[in-house]
């Protein structure tokens, strides 16, 4: 840092005073303190809250009626576990808004890809057991010895740990951090997260998109077996929702700068969810609180035969 003479800016019985003359670099922090543009706060998206208080009244319905039919077919278990990774890839949503710090730069992101391997890898599970259901109903077959916990659990398990495992080698090797991007836009500093890297993160989106292929593939091939065990339809419908938004979201994250960024990151995050949301949970909802005539037993068995 340089000082430049400037006579009488502090009195003339004073003498000579000295301003500083800043380089770019010590004049960033400075603006920061009064230009500084942060990446969207809560305020933005106070609708997003619609989201994990509908899951959780979801999460209730499903708790109390958990000893119906409709609640047990395709393993209940797994059916709150989809639930509950839902309602926290919600809350995830969070942690993108605010100032963004390191430590929430290195949760982000890791976060969601966890949470969401976790719900992909339990409707692929689901699909399984579609599949194992169907084929233990037929004579001849030893599926059956197939139907127990071990195998959706298994499957859920290893889907999973492949993505903590991936998201440990993120953090390890190149993790997120906080940094001041002064080139989006003039004489503003956006405070924003670098992935660290931009491998990494298509790595983590490569293997979502992977699992909701595979669940896709599966669910539409096992749609038409009966609706007693059936739930592959609306698998289907929810990874056909899940895989648009996530292949939208590649060229438009590509394409938008600044915090941009964070709202498209949000957008697919918010979207994804809701449509595995409204497309696994909600008709059966309607069938409990609306049709509940729909919901027994026997009416189940007449839809095999």
């Amino acid at each position: 840092m340089d000082w430049l003479p400037a006579e009488g800016l502090l009195g003339n019985d004073l003498g000579h005073a000295f301003v500083p003359i800043l380089t770019q670099e010590e004049v960033y922090p400075v603006m920061a303190r009064q230009q500084a543009r942060t990446t969207p706060d809560s305020s933005h998206f106070e609708a997003q809250m619609d989201y994990p208080v509908t899951a959780t009244i979801i999460l209730c319905i499903f708790i109390l009626f958990r000893n119906t039919p409709i609640v047990k077919a395709n393993n209940q278990n797994l059916s709150f576990l989809l639930l509950a990774s839902l309602f926290l890839s919600f809350l995830c949503v969070f942690l993108f808004l605010g100032r963004p710090v390191d430590i929430t730069c290195m949760l982000r992101s890791t976060s969601f890809g966890v949470l969401f391997s976790v719900a992909v890898s339990s409707l692929f599970a689901k699909t399984i057991l579609v599949c194992i259901a169907f084929k233990a109903t037929k004579p001849g077959y030893s599926w059956k010895k197939w139907m127990g916990a071990k195998i959706p659990y298994s499957i859920v398990f290893i889907c999973s740990l492949i993505m903590f495992l991936i998201c440990i080698s993120w953090l390890s090797t190149s993790p997120p951090f906080q940094e001041m991007n002064t080139s989006s836009y003039p004489e503003k500093i956006i405070i924003q997260c670098n992935e660290g890297s931009n491998i990494a993160l298509y790595i983590v989106l490569g293997y979502m998109g992977f699992l909701a292929a595979v669940s896709f593939t599966v669910a539409f091939l096992v749609r038409k077996l009966p609706d007693s065990f059936n739930e592959a339809k609306f698998i289907t419908f929810s990874m056909l929702v899940f895989c648009n938004v996530w292949i939208t979201f590649i060229p438009a994250y590509m394409n938008v700068t600044g915090t941009n960024t964070v709202i498209v990151e949000i957008f697919a995050i918010l979207a994804s969810s809701a449509g595995i949301l409204c497309c696994i949970f909600f008709p059966k909802c309607y069938i409990m609180l609306i049709r509940p005539n729909l919901n027994k037993k026997n009416h189940l068995l007449k839809l095999v035969t």
